[in-house]
């Protein structure tokens, strides 16, 4: 019986282990098992019970006749033998034989092959040790491992679609982080709280509006869906020589630090597995730039109605070059999705009058509300205030947003504003003041930016949505591409706890807004917004930047700490032609590879080797999203069509 402060989450019947009677068949011993909930919500603990006595004899022993394993209790003792699974007998008299650890000893699970019938999971703790498999003959193993994820990070081997990989939500290195960086002063008290866990002070981050008993009861979730809007939000609790500055200081450009989501580890794949090595990858190319498309190049796709033409050729050639600054303005747009390169200059008249008709009516909406009606708008009021905040101190270094009484600030606030109205849902939050100022820069007009963003935020909406599964998924294929690529650069990191990406988590949030200057990330997203090679580029970009800066990280030993650091003070100083080249590089030479591993296929959208057989290269891109994952991507026997988390 679970104790009162403890909670069970899960619970399911009918649930096996298959044990060998000497002289006889497997025996079936039924059971019952349940995650307990330990720690106020930070731990759980796997518990297997047999519904009712029995009497099987235990075969192992320690060579004094004692059994080599009775009751497990793997939180007790780190070094407790477990007997393989083919070959544990069990004997309980007044104790029945049962299974107990905790979800922080788990190091993996390893899932049934589909043609079994049903499913059983293997866990292997850190410890070496091997329990034997719990067979679930009436399903239920992938809804258990659903409800673990919320204490441990669950991710799939890259090299064994039966293997996972689990590691503790690391809630200490967040803490860490901050406290060595020297964030917060102490007016931080509304987004920092001491808490003491397990006997040791921990400092967790909360997002404005989240409560201690929300956090407590799902640390994880609450932290993460804080941290999709930590943008400016750090800024609130910095030190500030005066009350309400108006412009983000000097080393803000480093403040949203990427330890932001705890628990994405992904540890290296065991030894008995095989490695595709950087050595098999073969040499990377050395990728030329072009020159940036100009007028007349652009003028050479439109056919005399405004058409577009040879589509896939102007994308490359922006790809590889960019655009001229004097081209933006124009051809923004169709990379952004506002206009269709198949209009002419009639139908994107057309289009424009019925967009501004649309964004007038739109920005009416919450123009007209009262201040009265307001009162009762919790959700508009915090929308407002947040905005407010975010426009006055968004890029106001800058001439175009420089200076009080700026025109272009009320335009950016307009816009925002407008954009709670088109996307209810989603509403405003903190980063997308972000991306939108060089829009607006470049369109120098309010609806056309309106439009533009609601196109760019359609690409990244998931970096912002409140369950956060979107930044989990690109850290943890970014964590991925490393292992793949740099064995010997994730060691290193691993080494270091910084595997877990965490130092990226700003350059994916806002699509590396502020690595860079102006001129150079316009330049950088317009290249990216081609999707010429794959949709996810701003991973190779990611990698791109941690291969240049592998040998200062390793040659000078940085640790945890310093890594954060280091990366952080990257910013406006990473060659944006050079990382663009790279990245490149990083893709032929993984697409020219013979035997890509599938998870990096899916990452990357190239298409397996065989559909060559039909006409497609090996090197060429999958259809838009990626292919989907194959049935054995499910612990739970599925259709082939059906697509699964695990």
């Amino acid at each position: 019986m679970a104790a009162t402060n403890e909670r069970v989450i899960f619970e399911k019947e009918g649930v096996f282990i298959h044990t060998a009677l000497a002289n006889s068949d497997d025996t079936l011993l039924a059971g019952k098992v349940s995650l307990i909930e330990k720690d106020g919500g930070f731990d759980a603990q796997l518990d297997w019970q047999p519904v009712e006595e029995s009497n099987f004899e235990v075969q192992g022993s320690t060579g004094e006749g004692q059994p080599t394993w009775g009751t497990v209790s793997f939180h007790r003792r780190a070094a407790e033998t477990v007997a393989s699974p083919e070959s544990v007998n069990f004997h309980a008299k007044k104790n029945r034989y049962a299974i107990n650890f905790s979800l922080s000893e788990l190091k993996s699970i390893r899932r049934s092959s589909p043609s079994l019938g049903w499913s059983y999971l293997l866990f292997v703790l850190k410890d070496g040790a091997t329990l034997p498999a719990l067979h679930f003959h009436e399903g239920g193993s992938k809804a258990m491992m659903k409800a673990m994820e919320k204490y441990v990070s669950i991710t799939r081997s890259p090299h064994d679609n039966r293997l996972f990989m689990v590691t503790p939500n690391d809630t200490e290195a967040l803490s860490r982080s901050f406290d060595e960086l020297q964030l917060f002063g102490e007016s931080s008290g509304d987004l920092v709280s001491n808490t003491n866990v397990k006997g040791k002070a921990t400092r967790f981050l909360r997002a404005a509006g989240q409560t201690r008993k929300k956090f407590f009861r799902d640390p994880y979730t609450t932290t993460l869906g804080g941290f999709s809007k930590v943008t400016n939000f750090l800024r609130d609790t910095l030190i500030a020589t005066n009350g309400h500055p108006s412009q983000r200081p000097p080393d803000e450009m480093a403040d949203l630090l990427s330890e932001e989501l705890p628990g994405l580890d992904i540890q290296p794949t065991e030894n008995e597995f095989d490695l595709i090595t950087r050595a098999s990858l073969g040499p990377r190319p050395d990728v030329e730039r072009r020159q940036p498309v100009g007028q007349d190049q652009w003028k050479n796709h439109l056919d005399r109605d405004g058409r577009v033409t040879s589509i896939h050729l102007l994308l490359e050639a922006i790809f590889r070059g960019g655009l001229h600054p004097s081209l933006r303005k124009e051809v923004w747009p169709f990379l952004l999705g506002y206009y269709k390169w198949d209009s002419t200059h009639k139908d994107r008249l057309e289009l424009r009058k019925r967009k501004e008709d649309d964004y007038f009516r739109m920005k009416l909406q919450w123009k007209s509300i009262t201040d009265d009606q307001e009162s009762r708008f919790t959700e508009l009021r915090d929308r407002r205030s947040l905005i407010e905040k975010d426009v006055n101190r968004t890029d106001r270094t800058h001439p175009f947003f420089e200076g009080e009484q700026n025109p272009s600030l009320t335009l950016l606030y307009d816009i925002l504003m407008t954009y709670c109205m088109y996307n209810f849902d989603l509403g405003y939050v903190q980063g997308m003041s972000d991306l939108l100022s060089p829009i607006l820069m470049v369109m120098e007009n309010e609806v056309d930016a309106f439009w533009c963003l609601v196109g760019f935020m359609d690409r990244v909406h998931h970096n912002f949505e409140t369950d956060q599964q979107g930044m989990k998924t690109q850290l943890i294929q970014l964590q991925t591409l490393v292992h793949f690529l740099d064995p010997q650069l994730y060691t290193y990191l691993e080494s270091k706890e910084s595997a877990n990406m965490y130092f990226c988590f700003r350059w994916l949030l806002i699509q590396f807004k502020r690595e860079f200057s102006f001129p150079d990330i316009m330049r950088l997203w317009e290249v990216h917004w081609t999707d010429y090679l794959c949709e996810n580029f701003h991973l190779l970009l990611c990698m791109a930047i941690l291969d240049t800066e592998k040998s200062a990280m390793m040659d000078n030993y940085l640790g945890f700490n310093e890594i954060l650091k280091h990366i952080n003070d990257l910013s406006l100083h990473i060659d944006v032609e050079e990382i663009l080249k790279k990245a490149e590089g990083v893709y032929i030479q993984i697409a020219d590879c013979k035997d890509i591993p599938k998870p990096i296929r899916d990452i990357l959208a190239i298409k397996a080797a065989h559909d060559a057989d039909n006409g497609t290269s090996t090197t060429e891109s999958a259809d838009s999203g990626g292919s989907a994952r194959s049935a054995d991507s499910s612990i739970e026997i599925v259709p082939d069509q059906e697509e699964t988390t695990f």
